[in-house]
């Protein structure tokens, strides 16, 4: 069976108690879990599991695994794997600073999407930076791209999730700003994510509830990587 995202409905959710499926080469795949694996440009999330009789066993990043819909925790010291067999109960807990990080400046990436509109071609979200790459020509002003983000921040707009089918997204090919990324079909259900009056695009990652709540973003870099590629890196200030 498929692991169960808990995160994907509720990103606020920091810990979850689940059942060990299967354990090996260091890792522990769960009936459900809190963990993002690392996947549309976001990395994996980092943190631990306890085990029923109190043993910490620290998560040093999130997979998928080979089969479709599995998720794999990489334990950072791989002989904890044998603290564990299939059928124990553990609790899951995210690194709370980390995924808040990523959860703010993935945000912050689709408010970038938002003030320049061109496809973008690559992206890299992490704790310390995010970066996204926009196929365009035209060159990029750092300071009035930090000055759109401050004000897209300050204007506190809602950030929520839906559902759509996979026939509703083919019939709305605008939504997909991605040209590296495409949104996972096959479910028969695709996730919107929608900041309002601001992006609508399809997107698994996890995110703020609130632009404000991203707090004081700026654009660090913004690189020629080619011809028709401009990379724009993000920072906290």
């Amino acid at each position: 069976m498929p692991t169960i995202e808990l995160f994907r409905d509720d990103a606020d959710l920091a810990e979850c108690t689940a059942t060990v499926v299967r354990v090996g080469d260091g890792a522990v795949e769960l009936d459900r879990t809190v963990f993002y694996p690392q996947g549309g440009g976001q990395a994996g999330d980092a943190g631990e599991l306890v085990t029923a009789t109190g043993r910490v066993l620290r998560v040093a990043d999130t997979r998928k695994g080979p089969e479709a819909g599995r998720i794999l925790h990489l334990l950072a010291d791989p002989a904890d794997a044998a603290a564990l067999s299939a059928g124990d109960s553990v609790t899951a807990r995210l690194d709370g600073p980390r995924r808040q990080a990523h959860r703010r400046f993935h945000t912050a990436t689709h408010l970038l999407c938002a003030l320049v509109p061109h496809p973008v071609d690559g992206c890299s979200i992490t704790a310390g930076y995010a970066r996204l790459d926009f196929h365009m020509t035209e060159p990029l002003d750092k300071e009035a791209l930090t000055a759109g983000l401050a004000r897209l921040v300050q204007a506190a707009h809602p950030v929520t999730t839906r559902w759509i089918s996979d026939a509703e997204l083919d019939a709305q090919p605008q939504l997909v700003r991605s040209m590296s990324v495409q949104p996972p079909r096959g479910s028969g259900r695709v996730r919107l994510v929608e900041i309002a009056g601001v992006d609508l695009q399809p997107c698994g990652g996890t995110h703020v509830g609130n632009t404000a709540d991203i707090g004081r973003v700026v654009v660090t870099k913004i690189e020629k990587k080619s011809a028709s590629t401009r990379r724009v890196v993000l920072g906290f200030a």
